[in-house]
């Protein structure tokens, strides 16, 4: 295939890294394969891309080999016709690029809806993950907890895909309130170039109401999590989400016994951009 060029709105000063795609179920999914070492694979969420995890990346690429994924629709990567853009589809298309890719003895990063993505590959496909690193996220359905359903609701209905296809509001709203410093402009602008318009931004518009549509794909994650138990799992929590708090944080401790917790005091949702270097060194720590 050939690789799209990289749009001007992205820095190569920002996200110094290679563009790598391959054609998966026809879609063009880009992904970043840096470094040599043990294998991490990164998931993002809803409005992010593998550019929320450059920090990262830049700090342990000499010793791994940090392979982050865009899901189709967002980032780089682009969905052909039909794509649902749901998270059963989303964690598909990662479980095919570890295949493609032969990623083998794999520590796994998931945050916001790369958890259940990322989670669902796993408990599908366990030899290939050895261990998590796992921020701020879910495993569940949410289902009969208001402050999710109210969310879901609001962002998910008419008034909030309105919102997100005519102003971008997920990432304009979104991320500035997720993020404990202020973003420059640059920065914001990597965030809000891969949705220039109305039908770009239809991806980030389904994943709210996907919090309790996708209820039947939460409920099979939740109930194959026991296939995953025993494994090694490293917790990074923004202690200041204003999304997942201590009880999720506490669900995952009881699910994997085998667990070391960091709290990030002062990191709110989006923990990647506000302790990018502390993640970097936790995980140099728990990921040999």
């Amino acid at each position: 295939m050939n690789p799209p060029s990289r749009p001007a709105w992205l820095k190569h000063e920002l996200y110094p890294f290679q563009d790598r795609w391959i054609d998966i179920d026809g879609n063009t999914v880009h992904y970043l394969d840096e470094g040599r070492g043990p294998a991490l694979l990164l998931l993002h969420g809803n409005p992010t891309w593998s550019f929320l995890y450059r920090h990262i990346v830049a700090a342990l690429a000499d010793s791994y080999r940090c392979v982050a994924i865009d899901y189709p629709g967002f980032g780089l990567s682009t969905a052909r016709r039909g794509y649902g853009f749901t998270p059963r589809e989303h964690s598909r298309v990662v479980e095919q690029l570890v295949h493609a890719l032969d990623l083998g003895d794999l520590a796994m990063m998931v945050q916001d809806w790369g958890g259940p993505i990322g989670l669902g590959f796993a408990e599908r496909d366990p030899d290939r993950v050895r261990a998590f690193v796992i921020g701020n996220t879910w495993a569940w359905p949410l289902n009969g907890k208001p402050r999710f359903e109210r969310f879901s609701a609001l962002m998910g209905g008419p008034v909030g895909r309105t919102a997100i296809r005519n102003f971008n509001a997920f990432v304009n709203l979104v991320i500035p309130v997720g993020t404990a410093r202020s973003l420059r402009h640059d920065e914001m602008r990597a965030y809000r170039g891969p949705f220039p318009t109305r039908a770009s931004r239809t991806p980030t518009a389904i994943f709210p109401r996907q919090l309790m549509a996708a209820r039947a794909y939460l409920a099979d994650v939740e109930a194959n999590l026991p296939r995953l138990a025993r494994k090694p799992a490293l917790i990074v929590w923004g202690a200041n989400d204003f999304a997942f708090r201590k009880p999720e944080r506490q669900r995952f401790e009881e699910a994997f016994p085998d667990h070391r917790t960091v709290v990030l005091e002062g990191a709110r949702h989006f923990i990647q951009e506000d302790e990018p270097g502390r993640i970097a060194s936790e995980i140099r720590a728990f990921v040999h």
